[in-house]
């Protein structure tokens, strides 16, 4: 089987049109009115991503979405990586919404996933609890049921989206084992907004008897959970290629305006090495994060998470390394918040903490025979 590494016409047109609506409203001053605003992202922006159809890229098309898949996903998300985009686009298109997709009901399907897509709701996963580090099993919320009714009590930190999303999407210990999904009214609970470090807004929610409806059937859903955490990190892996890519060429052009000695400092031979080597270390994360995206269509679960967790390792080491050299090689500049490059090392961080942590990741891989078997 041959496999096509280029983009096609169709994907380097969605390409170039996310491209051209982010250089146009989303440069550095606006986007850090953003970061003061009071929801913290813009809600003309996320009109204007549902008019072009990414809210709902991967969404069927019979609930009003466009049907396309990853590879499409991935070009968006390099995309808003590239620009820092601060909507909380992963939050509910990429990460909660595709959960209503695989386990709603068609009643649940039918009322949410068209007001996903024309961004009318915006949803959010609660799944981090305090402890539990990066389990998504570990669950001391619990579901309680009454006939037909159900509650929810626990509580839930750090939700990305939290504080703004309309419908949470809530995990929770099932009475008869299992953890379950549930959608929850974001008006139900009680929620503490919360400034991630990367700037991006989220919430600790607490729910007490909140009144809640199982998402599908109320049986365990954790392969459903895991399958969109494979998705959804391969789609990070695709937004850390984005912000590295502007990292290096930021500093790039930094080096060829700063001037010392009389000349531009791009002109010192060990500057000009300390840039090539970010430029590998970007090609590198590049060549990692087609690997993630090809292994989601891998039809094994534990060779797609094997090579999806091993792209994400390669990548935080490499966006750790572009992040820390383009911040040196700007010099004082580089930790001001008025100059990008900094936010962009900043998400990458946060990047590269969000579901599991390198060391976690390396276990992982190495398990048994790890990558190459």
């Amino acid at each position: 089987m041959t496999v096509d590494l280029d983009l096609t016409d169709e994907q380097r047109m969605l390409a170039d049109a996310v491209g051209a609506l982010l250089d146009k409203r989303y440069d550095a001053n606006a986007r850090l009115a953003l970061l003061e605003s009071a929801d913290g992202w813009s809600r003309e922006l996320w009109k204007q991503y549902a008019e072009l159809g990414l809210l709902g890229l991967t969404i069927d098309e019979q609930y009003g979405g466009a049907g396309m898949g990853a590879d499409e996903l991935a070009v968006v998300a390099e995309a808003f990586g590239r620009a820092l985009v601060l909507e909380p686009f992963f939050a509910s298109t990429v990460l909660a919404g595709p959960l209503v997709a695989r386990v709603g009901t068609p009643e649940q399907k039918s009322q949410l996933l068209p007001r996903l897509a024309s961004g009318e709701v915006v949803l959010a996963l609660a799944a981090t609890e305090p402890g539990s580090r990066w389990s998504f099993t570990d669950v001391a919320t619990t579901a309680q049921r009454d006939g037909d009714t159900w509650t929810i009590s626990g509580e839930k930190v750090a939700v990305v989206g939290g504080d703004s999303a309309h419908t949470l999407v809530v995990t929770a210990a099932l009475p008869d084992g299992g953890v379950g999904l549930f959608l929850v009214d974001g008006d139900a609970v009680r929620r503490n907004p919360v400034t991630l470090q990367d700037g991006t807004r989220g919430a600790d929610v607490l729910l007490s008897a909140t009144a809640a409806q199982p998402l599908g059937a109320p049986v365990a859903a954790d392969d459903h959970l895991a399958a969109v955490i494979d998705e959804t990190t391969a789609m990070l892996c695709a937004e850390a290629v984005g912000a590295m890519d502007r990292m290096l060429w930021l500093t790039v052009d930094y080096l060829k305006t700063r001037v010392q000695f009389g000349q531009p400092i791009a002109v010192f031979q060990a500057l000009q090495h300390r840039a090539a080597d970010m430029y590998v270390s970007l090609e590198q994360a590049r060549s990692m994060a087609l690997l993630a995206r090809l292994a989601l269509h891998e039809d094994d679960v534990a060779d797609r998470r094997k090579a999806v967790q091993a792209a994400k390792i390669q990548i935080d080491i490499a966006a750790r390394h572009v992040g820390q050299e383009a911040i040196q090689l700007h010099g004082g500049i580089g930790m001001t918040m008025e100059y990008p490059v900094g936010h962009y090392l900043k998400r990458t961080a946060v990047i590269a903490k969000t579901f599991a942590d390198t060391d976690l990741l390396l276990e992982s891989v190495g398990t048994g025979a790890g990558l190459l078997g």
